[in-house]
């Protein structure tokens, strides 16, 4: 199309402006992070309950929809309508008895286990010694050093009660009253979360219609297209990692405990836990969980700590090389490298919530610049650059999408 001259100026003075306009407000952005830091806070805190929520909704959809597609087969015609709150029903007890089951059979023994621990923690540290001293001999410095470690650490314990603990009971009881408020707070929008996802269940086949129309109302056709199947590649990519990272986790906590049981390691289900919980953390969470529930068995018997190691290491080795590839697979195709970066990254970010969802956020924007660069060799006519790539490295080509089907066959046609 060709632009008159006063067209043409028209176009670049609001080109112009925009651009001093985005970089106000950039320097605004900047200057006010902090602002918009709490402000941001301040919202999250609000929609906590949509967030719980959508969470929930989003972790429990793949049962709904197999409990409604279950259903739609069993019931007779007539009643297909029922199948859709039946199903979100069904999802939502679900949900709440493994929950259920997991704190009567979990947090007792937890709180067992960790009462014995801290009332026996002196005699354990005083029995490692001198086990130690028996195996070591008295002179060796580790030894020693170790106990004179402890010494320093009980006896700055002991003072900090007494000339700190003490004398500041009373903001001790005022910042147990705001831990309490916290988490009633949490539980109360963790209730109303759940009647949120009981909506979005219901309604997710409508919201998702709805999504989709305006998206398309929004955008051209072509970006559209583009936008509906990155969002399903991205739903893809998170609800099949996280779903099976969770699976994989809680069969990893299962195995750890009957192993502690055969081994008869102590407090087989905290060391469970432990190890179960921070697998769902890739990468690192082997190695995070292996050190706490290390210490806890040293402190009982140093002999079974070192061989829990082992069998830790055993472990591990069977999750990363046979369940873990069977229920997750190759889902993400990232190196260990962009791996280990997304993890520190995003875990600095986020904490432990970007170390989970590390993995498959970085797999999201490395296929988006993937193809990014894929489409600007094939436009540029530069593929033999890709296709020495791929040669060399073993780089496989991004799965075509439907729209980028269609925008090959008219590059074709043309």
């Amino acid at each position: 199309m060709n632009r008159t001259p006063r067209t043409r100026y028209l176009y670049y003075m609001l080109s112009g402006f925009g651009a001093i306009s985005l970089s106000i407000l950039f320097f605004f952005a900047l200057y006010r992070f902090q602002g918009l830091g709490e402000a941001v806070d301040k919202v999250v805190d609000i929609l906590a309950p949509f967030i719980y929520g959508g969470i929930i909704a989003y972790l429990l959809r793949p049962l709904c929809n197999w409990y409604d597609q279950t259903l739609k087969d069993l019931l007779p015609v007539k009643m297909q309508k029922l199948a859709n709150p039946l199903a979100v029903t069904f999802s939502m007890i679900t949900g709440l008895l493994v929950i259920y089951l997991l704190i009567i059979m979990i947090l007792p023994e937890l709180f067992t286990s960790i009462q014995n621990i801290w009332l026996t923690l002196p005699d354990r540290f005083n029995g490692l010694i001198d086990w130690g001293y028996e195996t070591f001999g008295e002179h060796d410095e580790i030894l020693v050093y170790l106990e004179t470690a402890y010494d320093s650490l009980y006896s700055t314990i002991d003072k900090w009660v007494n000339e700190t603990l003490v004398p500041s009971i009373t903001n001790i009881v005022s910042g147990v009253g705001q831990s309490v408020l916290r988490v009633l707070q949490f539980l109360l929008d963790f209730l109303i979360g759940l009647i949120v996802a009981v909506y979005l269940l219901t309604s997710r086949k409508k919201f998702s219609k709805q999504a989709v129309m305006l998206i398309r109302s929004t955008f051209k056709p072509k970006w559209a297209q583009l936008i509906l199947d990155e969002i399903a590649f991205i739903d893809k990519m998170f609800g099949g990692f996280i779903d099976g990272k969770l699976m994989d986790s809680g069969i990893i906590g299962l195995l750890c405990y009957f192993g502690c049981l055969i081994f008869k390691f102590p407090n087989p289900l905290l060391v469970s836990a432990i190890v179960g919980i921070t697998n769902v953390i890739p990468f690192f969470g082997p190695f995070i969980g292996a050190v706490p529930a290390t210490i806890l068995i040293m402190l009982e018997n140093p002999i079974k700590g070192l061989w829990f190691i082992a069998f830790v290491f055993a472990l591990q080795q069977l999750d990363g090389n046979i369940i873990g590839p069977k229920i997750l697979g190759d889902r993400t195709g990232l190196s260990s490298f962009w791996v280990l970066f997304g993890i520190i990254f995003f875990g600095g970010l986020w904490g432990l919530v970007g170390m989970v969802i590390a993995v498959p956020l970085v797999a999201v924007i490395y296929d988006l610049i993937k193809r990014m660069v894929f489409r600007g060799l094939h436009k540029n006519d530069c593929m033999e650059v890709w296709d020495e790539y791929t040669h060399t490295y073993g780089e496989e080509k991004p799965i075509p999408r439907p729209a980028d089907i269609s925008k090959e066959v008219k590059r074709e046609k043309k």
